[in-house]
């Protein structure tokens, strides 16, 4: 019991440990205890309060970076996160666990909330702070990559936000990506994937990803063959976003492509007031470009390799659609 440790015996243990250096074992023998009891004793000192630790403040954010993206693309909140040699999943981590509090903030109550999938966006949704009293309505942005259940998918990434903001979620039980034209617009018409598509139409808020098409989930998963990537090579595929891939102007690619997926469409994107691009990594520059320049993403949460990379790759300010 804690209450059997008097107050010097704990002072003793944790002078030598916190100012003497002495490791565990060492205070044990000083202290005529068991290793395993130094680490009790340590705790009930923290609990009474005769340690106290302070750490000096850590700011994980580049606000000199935070300030020239939004100047320069008149983003209305810019989130860069500092990564230093972190790589590849430390750096995913890092953007979702540092930047989960500023989106939360850009999440009023009762609002429907378009949600796309992603590698980042699932690192960030699971730091989302827990306040299930928001009555948020979530809706699923895209149909399925494929047969198969990943983490990453829209669905997954949609059904942790309702859980952890508190809402509803809305699913689109739907392939993202149909074969034929004719099955795609069979599917459009039914209830309900009409009632998600009517809920996208009235959202607030977009949490997307923005992918390329060198290594997209769609290739990666086998939806996308070698034939039509070649086709969106040829049409200029720079970027993706919800299974839309982007030119440079960020215009969709004409493409047979498009007229086969079951997401939400550019245009209902730019309609929405608040669409947050969740990135990270320096090889999306020209598809993070396309999308500003197309007049998408209104919001940017990215590290700062690739800040820096958007920022070398425009030295004078991009012209860019103006929002509705």
């Amino acid at each position: 019991m804690s209450h059997d440790y008097s107050d010097d015996q704990l002072r003793l243990v944790a002078r030598l440990y916190y100012i003497d250096g002495l490791g565990q074992s060492d205070v044990a023998r000083f202290a005529r205890v068991s290793q395993a009891k130094v680490s009790r004793l340590l705790a009930v000192a923290r609990e009474r309060g005769i340690v106290r630790i302070t750490v000096a403040d850590y700011d994980p954010r580049r606000p000199e970076l935070e300030e020239r993206l939004r100047a320069r693309f008149g983003l209305r909140q810019v989130v860069v996160i500092k990564c230093g040699d972190r790589l590849g999943t430390d750096v995913r981590r890092s953007v979702g666990h540092f930047g989960a509090a500023v989106v939360d903030a850009l999440i009023p109550p009762r609002a429907i909330v378009a949600v796309a999938g992603g590698r980042t966006i699932h690192e960030l949704v699971l730091q989302l702070p827990v306040a299930r009293s928001k009555a948020l309505t979530i809706v699923q942005a895209m149909g399925s990559v494929d047969s198969t259940t990943s983490i990453y998918d829209a669905h997954e990434v949609g059904r942790v936000v309702a859980q952890r903001q508190g809402g509803s979620f809305l699913a689109l039980n739907t392939p993202a990506f149909i074969p034929e034209r004719r099955t795609r617009d069979a599917l459009l018409e039914l209830p309900q994937v009409r009632r998600v598509q009517e809920h996208l139409d009235r959202a607030s808020v977009a949490l997307v990803g923005v992918g390329v098409l060198g290594n997209s989930v769609f290739a990666e998963r086998g939806t996308l063959d070698a034939t039509m990537a070649g086709e969106l090579e040829r049409a200029g595929a720079v970027g993706e976003i919800c299974g839309r891939f982007l030119n440079a102007a960020g215009a969709e690619c004409a493409t047979s492509w498009r007229h086969r997926v079951i997401s939400i469409s550019l245009e209902q994107l730019r309609r929405i007031p608040e669409v947050i691009g969740v990135v990270s990594g320096a090889d999306r520059t020209a598809a993070i470009l396309a999308a500003l320049q197309g007049g998408i993403l209104k919001s940017l949460l990215i590290d700062e390799l690739g800040a820096a990379a958007l920022l070398a790759a425009t030295p004078a300010a991009p012209r860019r659609k103006t929002r509705p």
